[in-house]
């Protein structure tokens, strides 16, 4: 049976900090930024949004009523969590009106965590051919200002529909999982903002890439010669070219060039977005798709990594039509139709916090954001 990812769409919120600007302001040159870590624009949200508005508003790009109706489970993949106790994925199950007798649960692995919920999706749909998945990646990305990790803050959603016969890509029944526990990055209950040891989290990445796809080549007997591209979690956009160059050292010049030039598609929007935690590996997918020039039947090799450690390489194989199914132009709108902000208002939205201890009423444009807080419970608006 064939079961992958029939539609995908994401979501960002309408702001966004030039890293120019953000250079500038933190007296760093402006090349560490756009060269360094590559990354151009970042996306930043008002207290009115979290992360079930980013996953209703990305959900409701790809679901008709019949996709209500046929979705029985709804996973929510986070590590920004809304509740200690309560999912932000039985909310999400409401706000989009997906009929009641359907499971629906939050996944908690770091950035790995969208990954499991679309590995989990994938095994209940071979038991259940008939039911659809609604699997939702969803994040912020915040450290702190002027902290070191600053300019690898984002915010945003990306949802899939995962289904038998799927029209966009084929998983196959190929994955290689690592499990490590090493504390390169974390956030104990209790803290805003993760701790971070940069240089122990770059190195960890890139060997959970070494030693994950070294295991799949034994077990598969591939090479990266059988892929036309590959997607990578994408905490910066330069991570995954450090990991990918490496595995790229042995290969021919023609499988280095055609695979380098994929991952440049792939980083596209990502560049303007910045982090999306469980849901970088999925924007980076979506941007590989929209803009990376491939054809039905072409092998995709896919890395996702969650910091603690999770890692995780599979394969999804490119569906005939698949390109009628995306939606290009409704992503790039949104991206271009985004307010650029002064530092000085990124920093007064960055500090004005939501107070879920205090009942007030809120106003948003967005589609789907938060309109009260009443006795520590948030209201959404809704369609």
């Amino acid at each position: 049976m064939n079961v992958g990812i029939d539609k995908i769409s994401f979501f960002v919120p309408p702001y966004y900090v030039d890293m120019t600007d953000l250079a500038l302001a933190r007296e760093v040159d402006p090349n560490k930024f756009h060269i360094g870590i590559g990354q151009d624009k970042m996306a930043v949200n008002k207290k009115t949004q979290d992360i079930v508005t980013f996953a209703a508003n990305a959900a409701k790009n790809i679901l008709t009523d019949k996709d209500k109706k046929q979705i029985d489970m709804v996973i929510v993949g986070t590590e920004s969590g809304i509740d200690e106790s309560k999912a932000s994925a039985v909310v999400l199950h409401r706000l989009l009106g997906i009929q009641s007798f359907a499971r629906a649960f939050e996944i908690k692995e770091a950035c790995y965590a969208g990954t499991a919920a679309l590995q989990y999706a994938v095994a209940h749909i071979k038991t259940h051919p008939e039911s659809k998945v609604l699997v939702v990646a969803s994040d912020i990305a915040k450290y702190g200002l002027a902290s070191g990790g600053e300019p690898t803050q984002g915010a945003g959603a990306v949802a899939m529909l995962v289904s038998a016969d799927p029209r966009i890509l084929q998983l196959n029944d190929d994955s290689v999982a690592l499990t490590q526990d090493i504390y390169d990055f974390w956030r104990p209950v209790g803290h805003d903002y993760p701790m971070v040891d940069g240089q122990l989290s770059n190195e960890t990445y890139i060997q959970a890439f070494q030693k994950v796809w070294k295991e799949y080549q034994h077990c598969y007997n591939k090479s990266i010669a059988d892929f036309h591209a590959l997607a990578f979690h994408i905490p910066y956009t330069k991570m995954g070219k450090k990991a990918l160059l490496a595995a790229l050292e042995d290969e021919s010049s023609e499988a280095q060039e055609r695979i380098l030039t994929k991952y440049e598609a792939s980083i596209l929007y990502s560049r303007q977005v910045g982090n999306l935690y469980t849901g970088s590996l999925y924007l980076g997918l979506i941007s590989l798709l929209e803009n990376g020039q491939l054809n039905a039947g072409e092998l995709i090799g896919l890395f996702s990594y969650g910091s603690g450690t999770v890692a995780e390489f599979f394969s999804g194989t490119l569906v005939e039509g698949y390109q009628a199914q995306l939606l290009t132009d409704l992503h790039q709108t949104q991206l271009a139709d985004r307010k650029v902000l002064s530092i000085a208002e990124y920093e007064e939205m960055f500090n004005d916090i939501l107070d879920t201890n205090v009942d007030s009423e809120y106003e948003d444009s967005l589609l789907y954001s938060i309109a009260s807080i009443s006795n520590t419970v948030r209201a959404y608006k809704e369609n």
